[in-house]
């Protein structure tokens, strides 16, 4: 699975690449946040596949859920895609833009890829492995090598959102005390915690569970963890909220080994 995972990956990046150095109109979805050719063509890309090669696995995927696109059911195992994670910053040119696929058991995010086709930066996550990904200039794998969380140290690492931070985020961090700021777009603030690049990402602005299972498949296969503000293990598969809509994550603290406090 993780083979087809990292295969679509990188057939969706090419395709991100493509339009993003041709250019692309703008759309507006009905939340009023930004949606592209490289969304739709990306999604396209990688629900054929999962649907060929997984026929029994249903998938929830960013576009098709804005467009009312969900299965009836999702017992057991399923996928999760964000087909371009981070659509303001390809918007706005900025390089930290991902795909996003995810395996998701049980409400846990099992197995995952996240690619920033505009830098290269690839990773993978599976049970007890988690690997950061070299390709060449023709989308092609070229090494590949274990990854793992590091052992929190003052001054902590601290990854923030480029395009969504918050008050809140904002006192999070200054309750840290010393802190080096890192600001990052999309998932790849969950890839650097699990390459051991920083220490802890708190995100108190809304997020979508196809915008944080691949990253946080990642994280946990390399040893980190997400929870929620309470402490509990984020969960996916969440569908009639009392209040919230289906799909939609609480606050969060996602932290590397021996943790962060959750609030």
């Amino acid at each position: 699975m993780l083979e087809v995972f990292e295969r679509l990956a990188l057939m969706a990046g090419r395709e991100v690449m493509r339009v993003f150095h041709a250019g692309c109109a703008v759309d507006r979805k009905s939340d009023a946040s930004p949606v592209t050719e490289a969304d739709r063509e990306s999604e396209k890309i990688i629900l054929a596949g999962l649907r060929a090669a997984f026929p029994d696995i249903p998938c929830v995927a960013e576009e098709e859920a804005s467009a009312g696109i969900v299965p009836p059911r999702l017992d057991g195992a399923f996928f999760l895609i964000d087909p371009l994670d981070g659509t303001k910053e390809f918007v706005n040119r900025r390089t930290d833009f991902t795909v996003n696929i995810a395996l998701v058991r049980d409400g846990v995010p099992e197995v995952g890829v996240v690619f920033a086709p505009c830098s290269g930066r690839f990773f993978s996550g599976r049970p007890g492995r988690a690997e950061a990904i070299e390709v060449d200039s023709d989308y092609q794998i070229t090494a590949r090598r274990p990854i793992s969380v590091r052992t929190a140290v003052e001054p902590l690492a601290v990854v923030a959102s480029r395009s969504h931070n918050t008050p809140e985020t904002e006192a999070y961090i200054r309750d840290l005390g010393a802190a080096e700021i890192v600001s990052v777009g999309s998932s790849l603030k969950f890839c650097l915690l699990a390459s051991a690049e920083a220490d802890v990402y708190p995100r108190f602005g809304r997020t979508m569970e196809w915008d944080t299972a691949a990253g946080d498949a990642v994280l946990r296969a390399a040893g980190g963890m997400t929870r929620t503000l309470d402490g509990r293990p984020l969960v996916y598969g969440k569908r009639r909220q009392s209040d919230d809509e289906d799909f939609a994550n609480p606050h969060f603290i996602a932290s590397g080994r021996a943790g962060v406090s959750p609030a």
